[in-house]
């Protein structure tokens, strides 16, 4: 079909069939998420969907070269991922209770990567070095599900401050288990003996990468100073830095996840300024929507319903299940047996593994690599399978984590839980529950911020402003820009 939307001989290489399929894909992903904004589903649903229908499996919109050609866009999309994850490491929060949250974290990863190898392995009789690989994916969580669903339902409290620091460490141990076990894959399928160095070298070459993105993070922190620079100039410079990070990780052949992540750490600690990731929050989500649509265009269905010989003899749907489930399993399993260890609350105890099993960004992202890594039958079996597991866990992870936040009591829908107001007048008369239902209206609105503009609207607005002001000042119209923004004020 891409043939009647190209003109003859563009559908493989010309600038029109690379910008024709970029709207494509950008449009198709928006109107997707009109359908799955009716069945209450997470925008990655629908971007996935998206891929699949007008990828070479169904409508077949996008000539091939321009699928292989956007390989660079996995480590685009996880950089921004990742850079934002960095933000939740602030070392005032992790004094507070660190200890606590890596002994919890390492004990639900390591759970639901160990299940997760049993099953593929011993039960499935999948070969070992798959088995390794997707049991490391097994161990991420996606951050981005979590936290939209804690803006949405406004949580606070505890839990939530321990769900997201374990969500932030979760995909650190993901990250190094993964470049361990991909680096023994590869290894195994050129026949070269084992050794101590497979292990030992993935590991130093990523503490490396962490101390590569310090540096960066520390370079970022001085390039962007929030009253010095304007709010393009700090964006143009933030996407400047991370592009480049990435593109010195790929010449080594080195995941940039982790890199990005400690440069995100390093920046928000040493400048405390958060406006930033706001400002990326608002720059990245085309960078997002175009990786997750190709991710759903590189979704082999028909291999979806076969088997592998390169990995084994079971069906990739009854994997894809199986992984589904027992990941699950195995964070719960985990998550309960750490918070026990450590004494935690019996919220955190009961309720914390439903809210880690979202997975969808960055194993989607990491099987993107792996398959660009292990290439072949592999490679394209292991991205099926994790495509289609997220498929299952976009469905359901969002309402686990929901239920996680309200059977902790993190958020109510309630108006009494929402505010707690003394119950008596200061003679020491109870109040009636009208005059309750005031106090609690009223605490309510002293509690509502002074504006309606959120601070990733205003983040976004100041850098428009910013670019009128100085297009008035420099078309020789002195101090119009400021008097605008006043006369806006």
């Amino acid at each position: 079909m891409s043939s009647f939307l190209y003109p003859d001989g563009a559908s493989s290489s010309s600038v029109s069939a690379a910008v024709i399929s970029i709207s494509i894909i950008l449009i198709s992903g928006f109107l997707m998420t009109r359908v799955t904004k009716k069945l209450r589903l997470p925008n990655v649903t629908a971007y996935i969907v998206a891929g699949i229908l007008i990828g070479p499996f169904c409508l077949n919109l996008i000539p091939e070269p321009i699928i292989k050609g956007t390989e660079f866009l996995p480590d685009i999309a996880m950089a921004f991922i990742a850079f934002s994850t960095g933000q939740f490491f602030r070392l005032d929060v992790l004094k507070k209770s660190g200890g606590k949250v890596v002994v919890i974290t390492l004990f639900e990863a390591l759970s639901a990567s160990i299940l997760v190898f049993i099953i593929t392995f011993f039960v499935l009789h999948l070969n070992m070095a798959f088995s390794i690989v997707l049991s490391a994916l097994a161990s991420t969580t996606a951050s981005a599900s979590t936290m939209m669903i804690i803006r949405q339902t406004g949580a606070k409290g505890n839990f939530v401050e321990t769900l997201l620091q374990i969500v932030a460490l979760d995909n650190i141990i993901g990250l190094l288990a993964y470049s361990v076990a991909i680096s023994i894959a590869v290894h195994s399928t050129t026949g070269e003996a084992f050794s101590m160095w497979r292990i030992a070298g993935p590991i130093l070459t990523n503490i490396l990468v962490i101390f590569l993105g310090a540096l960066f993070g520390l370079i970022l922190s001085w390039f962007v100073r929030p009253k010095t620079r304007t709010s393009d100039n700090r964006l143009i410079i933030s996407v400047a830095l991370m592009f480049g990070f990435c593109g010195i990780c790929t010449i080594f052949d080195v995941s940039p996840l982790l890199g990005c992540m400690s440069l995100g750490t390093v920046y928000i600690n040493v400048t405390d300024d958060d406006k930033l990731f706001k400002q990326l929050n608002y720059f990245s989500p085309p960078f997002l929507l175009m990786f997750f649509v190709r991710s759903g265009m590189c979704f082999d269905l028909n291999a979806l319903l076969n088997n592998s010989g390169s990995i084994g003899s079971s069906p990739l749907i009854l994997i894809s299940v199986m992984y589904f489930l027992f990941r699950i399993i195995g964070k719960y399993i985990g998550s309960f047996a750490g918070s026990s260890i450590v004494k935690m609350n019996k919220e955190i105890r009961n309720y914390l593994g439903l809210g880690l099993v979202p997975q969808a960004g960055i194993a989607i992202g990491l099987a993107a690599l792996s398959a660009r890594t292990l290439g072949g039958e592999a490679g394209s079996a292991l991205e099926t399978i994790i495509l289609a597991s997220s498929v299952l866990y976009e469905f359901a992870g969002p309402a686990c984590a929901k239920l996680s936040l309200y059977l902790s009591k993190s958020y109510s829908t309630k108006l009494e839980d929402m505010v707690s107001v003394t119950e008596t007048t200061p003679d020491g008369k109870e109040k009636t529950q009208v005059e309750l239902l005031i106090d609690r209206i009223q605490k309510i609105q002293e509690e509502l911020p002074s504006h309606t503009i959120n601070e990733a609207e205003e983040a976004f607005t100041e850098a428009a402003e910013s670019q009128n002001s100085a297009f008035w000042d420099d078309n020789h119209t002195p101090g119009f820009g400021k008097r605008f923004r006043n006369r806006r004020k």
